[in-house]
């Protein structure tokens, strides 16, 4: 691994309290990579054989049974994926996916299960990333199970809007069928969905979206930090 890649990744929750010789224990049997768009890193119930740290562009998270396919989260920079198939040992549940040309920090899955064993405080951390990562099933099974498919649009188009500072104008990040995929919904039913949502003050142009009645919005949404905020 380049050494200016170091503080990005020392930078994490999860390395920067550990101790210096164990975090370049990790480093050094570790590699980062270039992939193009739309290159498969990891395949659901292969071994966990590495900890992906996405350095740079953004990858997907998705699942299939069955001749389904689904979205269950998009990864952004700099973040790590899949912690708890690395430190269980365990078969991947999940799929990636590159959305964009990405750059990605590879640690071999045996090294950091060594250093786990050693160190405390990267231990700590990572029990606190995972407990973090249950929480967002959690919100991410309530809003699905608790809310229509109206009311799961109308609060994810509020989450994007506070991700990009309030702006009442936004570009989606990712195309609609991929939307509707990681909302439980089908293409028809999304685009029902955002008609729907006309009547609250919500336009759809392509992939910008326009809101001109906060208030109504989220009158109808009815945003709860118990399922939207992600610090919580």
């Amino acid at each position: 691994m380049p050494e200016s890649d170091y503080p990005d990744i020392r930078g994490l929750h999860l390395f920067k309290d550990m101790a210096d010789e164990h975090f370049l224990s990790l480093t050094r049997g570790a590699y980062v990579q270039n992939f193009p768009p739309q290159i498969e890193l990891i395949t659901e119930g292969d071994p966990s054989d590495f900890l992906h740290i996405l350095l740079s562009g953004s990858v997907d998270l998705f699942s299939t049974w069955n001749g389904r396919e689904t979205s269950m989260a998009t990864v952004r920079p700099i973040s790590t994926f899949i912690l708890a198939a690395t430190i269980r040992d365990a078969p991947y549940l999940m799929s990636a996916r590159t959305l964009e040309k990405s750059r990605i920090a590879l640690i071999p899955s045996q090294d950091v299960r060594s250093v786990f064993d050693g160190d405390n405080s990267f231990a700590r951390a990572i029990v606190t990333e995972l407990a973090q990562c249950y929480r967002s099933v959690v919100k991410n099974t309530k809003d699905l199970k608790l809310r229509t498919s109206l009311e799961r649009l109308a609060n994810y188009i509020l989450r994007q809007q506070n991700r990009r500072g309030g702006a009442s104008e936004f570009d989606l990040d990712f195309e609609k069928r991929r939307l509707a995929s990681f909302l439980g919904m089908t293409p028809e039913n999304l685009s029902r969905a955002f008609k729907g949502l006309q009547p609250y003050g919500v336009t759809v142009n392509g992939n910008r979206i326009s809101i001109d009645n906060q208030k109504d919005l989220e009158r109808f949404a009815k945003p709860s930090p118990l399922i939207d905020d992600v610090s919580t």
